[in-house]
């Protein structure tokens, strides 16, 4: 305990026991969501952008002087409020989760869905299990770290709305930004007060973050544009490309269920208030399709990946770093781009590895059951040199390490 003047100060241990309380018992709900890196670091990105912007729009065209101004202001005004709106109702839509222990309607259909052990129930077509929420979401598209959330089937629509409003305010901020500072550069005479050597700074850091939101925000709404035309989500799109190159040489052709026209497929995200059509679980698919046409090919697809699956046992320890520098330059540089966990193994643990590169590995530890289920699925990357492949009890893995 710390006291300065006369005031009682908590110490180090106290306070991270006070706020992680404080956290657990108050933030709860979506509170929570939105009390998280990603989620503050967007707020207070939006706070700087709107309220630098703000500032020069008033000193270098104030509304109240010209209608064109007035209209200016406005539409950045709007921009930012929709960006803000739609943000916050991103994460408190959230995208509609696949309720526990789920069954579909007629007990035969199970044979053409997969399982979640860990939400004990069948996954509904379109649903995937999200190991960060931890549940089953409902045409789950990806886990984004910035709305602490996944995009989803009852948020998609909030998302890219978000994201057109941010690109959009952000394009008329660096406009009225860079037109401050070209004025006060100027030789003529500015119309405003000289402001203060650190707003000139935050000014120009406010270009550059909203040059970067236009950068990388843009290039996200691109994709998610695309997704809602063709009506295919992230991952949709990798169990599309697997199922043509699957069927590569061959005259069988593979037909996504889902994508009915592009305007059928935007209409069924884009309403009036950003909520969507349907319910989740039922999907309008195309005459020849049917519920289960893309869940029937996933089933295929995971038998395939079984099959091409090679045994690995740990002769270095694998600590689960994301920087790996022990390992050499070459692990270190050429990382798998993907935000799938890197796992901790020790020496002996043996790994069913279904992916890799030349440098790193993805595979499930193989462990202990409980009822025929493992205790808990550790799977991930890790660096190649940890492990050599066991090949001695296999003639598919030696074919395969040969090949590779």
């Amino acid at each position: 305990m710390i006291c300065y003047n006369d005031v009682k100060l908590l110490s180090y241990e106290e306070s991270r026991t006070w706020f992680r309380w404080y956290y657990n018992n108050m933030c709860t709900g979506q509170l929570k969501k939105i009390c998280h890196l990603g989620p503050l670091v967007a707020l207070g990105m939006i706070k700087i952008i709107t309220m630098m912007t703000i500032h020069c729009s008033r000193q270098c065209w104030p509304p109240e002087e010209s209608f064109g101004a007035k209209i200016n202001f406005c539409l950045f005004f709007i921009l930012s409020g929709c960006t803000l709106f739609h943000f916050i109702s991103a994460i408190s839509e959230g995208p509609g989760f696949l309720p526990l222990n789920w069954m579909p309607e007629k007990i035969t259909d199970i044979q053409f869905l997969q399982y979640c052990t860990i939400c004990q129930g069948y996954k509904a077509p379109r649903s995937h299990h999200c190991r960060k929420c931890n549940r089953c979401v409902l045409k789950m598209d990806h886990h984004c770290p910035w709305i602490n959330n996944c995009v989803g089937h009852h948020n998609h629509g909030h998302f890219t709305a978000f994201l057109a409003s941010a690109v959009g305010g952000c394009s008329i901020s660096i406009f009225i930004l860079f037109s401050w500072v070209v004025t006060l550069l100027s030789v003529k005479p500015i119309p405003f007060p000289s402001p203060p050597f650190f707003i000139l700074v935050l000014v120009i850091f406010t270009i550059g973050l909203s040059i970067g939101v236009i950068l990388t925000v843009g290039m996200l709404l691109f994709f998610q544009i695309k997704a809602i035309l063709t009506n295919k989500t992230e991952i949709e799109d990798w169990i599309v490309e697997k199922a043509y190159h699957r069927r590569f040489g061959t005259n069988e052709k593979f037909v996504y269920p889902y994508s009915k026209g592009w305007l059928f497929n935007m209409k069924q995200v884009f309403t009036w208030d950003c909520s969507p059509v349907g319910d989740g679980i039922h999907w309008p698919v195309i005459d020849s399709c049917d519920q289960f046409t893309l869940t029937k090919e996933q089933l295929v697809q995971k038998v395939d990946k079984r099959k091409r699956a090679r045994k690995f046992r740990i002769i270095k320890p694998s600590y689960g770093s994301w920087v790996p520098i022990r390992y050499g330059c070459g692990v270190l540089c050429n990382p798998p781009y993907t935000d799938e966990t890197r796992i901790k193994l020790n020496v002996g643990d043996i790994v069913i590895v279904t992916r890799w590169r030349r440098y790193w590995l993805f595979g499930e530890k193989e462990q202990e059951t409980v009822n025929d289920v493992p205790v808990k699925r550790i799977r991930g990357w890790f660096p190649r040199p940890c492990a050599i492949e066991i090949i001695e009890n296999s003639q598919y893995y030696f074919k395969s390490s040969k090949s590779d």
